[in-house]
């Protein structure tokens, strides 16, 4: 039986509930860390093990072996508690030192008791489940993309290229975006964005999952995350592409030489390999249509829109994604079509996970200042750092605060 999670709202303490008009305090308002069942996570499986299937199913019928994408980090059995041990300690360590700064109590009675409140089974179930949907979702995707090489010998790039040439009346995207921002100080930004991106991806579902102020933000965002990899693995057979980098590359060759030079060109030996050479044990990982950079991109601004409640951070989330989308068409990873296509995987994918997960979508924004009023009306101190949500991710992620109870 997978874990249950708690269906009934419990509030941070068992203070008495306020009398009829009297104002509850602000703390006692927050949701509980749960307050959704099976649902919280049920879609999350669905995808993965749908993923798992359909990976399994297609390999069989291309009679391609099943490959490991990043197995040079080791075996799969190694790696998922290895991810589950690191997200643990990055959690524990700093909170405990943090904690017991802050209150002047040892190290030892902190950690006990930040195990107690953060690190329940609730948690560790959340974080378990998480990581292995993503780990599956994603390796699946890895070998489904693999397979495109194989499954689909015509790519449609002259009619996407076309497309972008209809979009700017016949102009070039990467030719002006080379001519407004040049082709050097501008390609090593963009290309860090680019390249930023790969630890970017795990990360975000480690971050989600552990740090979290309530469970079903956690299971909503790895359930977008992966809805995201498993809709654009369906665009790549919809429209099979290479990307205007790869299929008219003559368009690129007066950029500087950077990182994503070197991936670009990874990635296309790559490909030339699993196509000629029957010895190649790796998978091939160029497909244009459509953009998951962007989708994945979006997904993260979009879920901490609604979960994250300092600005600072909601902010250089947007402008990362605008950087994001300018470093796809600027390098010729993709043709605005695929950003397009990007963009909407990411918002169905949002859409549909936090229904899943039972989300209000009310912005983080109106939530601080809905608890903020709260406290005001019931005379509590508003804590400056609160004044648009805490100035620090110590607050934002629930580092030095108590968690409601699981």
């Amino acid at each position: 039986m997978w874990p249950k999670l708690n269906s009934v709202p419990v509030t941070i303490d068992q203070a008495p509930l306020p009398s009829e008009g009297q104002a509850q305090p602000a703390q006692q308002q927050r949701e509980p860390a749960l307050g959704v069942g099976h649902r919280a996570y049920g879609l999350l499986l669905f995808v993965a093990i749908g993923m798992g299937i359909v990976a399994v199913v297609v390999s069989k019928a291309l009679d391609e072996p099943l490959r490991d994408p990043d197995g040079f980090l080791g075996p799969a059995w190694v790696r998922l508690p290895a991810m589950v041990a690191a997200a643990f300690l990055i959690d524990v360590i700093p909170r405990t030192i943090w904690r017991s700064y802050r209150n002047r109590n040892g190290l030892i009675s902190e950690g006990k008791r930040l195990l107690a409140e953060h690190w329940t089974r609730n948690r560790i179930a959340c974080v378990a489940i998480g990581l292995t949907s993503f780990y599956v979702t994603y390796v699946s995707y890895r070998n489904l993309k693999n397979g495109l090489l194989i499954y689909h010998g015509k790519t449609q790039d002259q009619w996407l290229h076309k497309m972008d040439q209809f979009l700017l009346f016949g102009h070039e995207p990467a030719t002006l975006m080379h001519s407004v921002l040049g082709e050097n100080l501008w390609a090593h930004i963009l290309a860090t964005v680019y390249l930023i991106f790969l630890p970017i991806a795990p990360m975000s579902v480690v971050i989600w999952l552990v740090w979290s102020r309530q469970l079903s933000e956690g299971y909503w965002y790895v359930t977008a995350n992966c809805l995201c990899w498993t809709l654009g693995t369906i665009s790549y057979y919809m429209i099979p592409s290479l990307g205007p980098g790869f299929a008219y590359p003559w368009l690129y060759t007066d950029l500087a030489h950077t990182g994503v030079t070197d991936l670009l060109n990874g990635l296309w030996n790559g490909r030339y390999a699993g196509a000629y050479n029957p010895f190649a044990d790796g998978v091939q990982s160029v497909a244009g249509f459509a953009s998951l950079h962007c989708a994945i991109i979006l997904c993260i601004a979009l879920v901490a829109h609604y979960t994250v409640r300092t600005r600072l951070i909601r902010l250089i989330l947007w402008v990362f994604f605008a950087l994001t989308v300018m470093s796809t068409v600027y390098f010729g990873w993709h043709y605005l079509a695929d950003v397009f296509a990007g963009c909407l995987i990411a918002v169905v994918s949002v859409w549909i996970a936090g229904l899943a997960t039972e989300q209000r979508f009310i912005p983080a924004a109106r939530q601080a200042a809905a608890e903020r009023s709260s406290a005001a009306v019931a005379g509590e101190p508003v804590d400056a750092a609160d004044a648009e949500g805490p100035a620090n991710t110590a607050d934002t992620l629930d580092v030095a605060g108590t968690e409601a109870t699981h």
